[in-house]
């Protein structure tokens, strides 16, 4: 069994335990996402004798079409890892169960048009809903106040055009508008840095009134992206570096992986 394991027995060059390991990869790391245009994942493990022992050289996986959650989508992810120390037993029943935690460079792609979906999701929608910052509530005679219809644009430089939409009590329709630097904090928050009023593309009465709301949103737009809310089973990813490429914001970093999905 041991020879058919590793493709030793018949001297075929197919390796018949990196072949089952991808495939139980492929399955389990399809759990993490609600949808998968397609996951391409590759176990590497030379010479394969090793696999007896549960050490395997890499585990790469690239994704493409994902949905996260249901309701964020990614253009494109991959992770790469070095060496892993993998549970024999589990290798034995197609499962890959990792021994201890282990780390892999990874990239993820998102679309403009993904963010822009993505403000329209319930966990972003609610935490644009009855913000109630003193700033915002002095205008409003105390009531919380509500963002809606927001449009990211992606700049080069890293900067991004962003426009939204808020009521107040006398007043509709007021128009939110700011230009600012995209900014990685703590390997895990998306900030909106260097945020300034974008005067340009608001009517002329409403500016003063516009800008103090459009800062206010800055501030509310900097609490929301946290890597650690969109939770993926076993998976934590932080950043160490982004770019917009065209109509691509890519983000670049490291996965924790603390188990397989669905496998403990």
């Amino acid at each position: 069994m041991f020879g058919g394991l590793t493709g030793f027995a018949n001297g075929s060059k197919t390796d018949v335990g990196e072949q089952m390991l991808n495939a139980a990869a492929s399955q389990s790391i399809r759990h993490l996402f609600s949808k998968s245009d397609a996951v391409d994942v590759a176990v590497r493990c030379y010479p394969s004798s090793k696999l007896l022992q549960g050490s395997i050289d890499s585990f790469k996986m690239t994704g493409r079409g994902l949905v996260i959650r249901r309701q964020f989508a990614v253009e494109e992810m991959s992770f790469e890892t070095d060496a892993v120390a993998l549970d024999v037993g589990g290798i034995f029943a197609g499962q890959i169960r990792l021994r201890q935690p282990t780390q892999a460079v990874a990239q993820v792609v998102l679309s403009e048009k993904a963010i822009n979906d993505a403000f329209t999701a319930d966990l972003v929608e609610k935490r644009l809903k009855n913000v109630d910052l003193e700033v915002l509530t002095q205008l409003s005679g105390g009531e919380p106040v509500s963002f809606r219809d927001v449009v990211v644009t992606l700049l080069p430089g890293n900067r991004v055009a962003i426009a939204a939409k808020t009521d107040l009590p006398n007043r509709q329709d007021v128009p939110i508008s700011m230009k600012a630097t995209l900014m990685i904090e703590k390997r895990r928050r998306l900030r909106f840095g260097e945020a300034e009023f974008w005067d340009e593309a608001v009517p002329a009465e409403v500016r003063s009134l516009s800008e103090t709301l459009t800062m206010a949103f800055a501030e509310v737009l900097n609490e929301m992206v946290d890597l650690d809310r969109f939770d993926l089973d076993g998976v934590k990813l932080r950043l160490n570096r982004l770019e917009v490429e065209g109509k691509n914001l890519v983000l670049s970093g490291y996965a924790q992986i603390d188990h397989f999905p669905g496998i403990r």
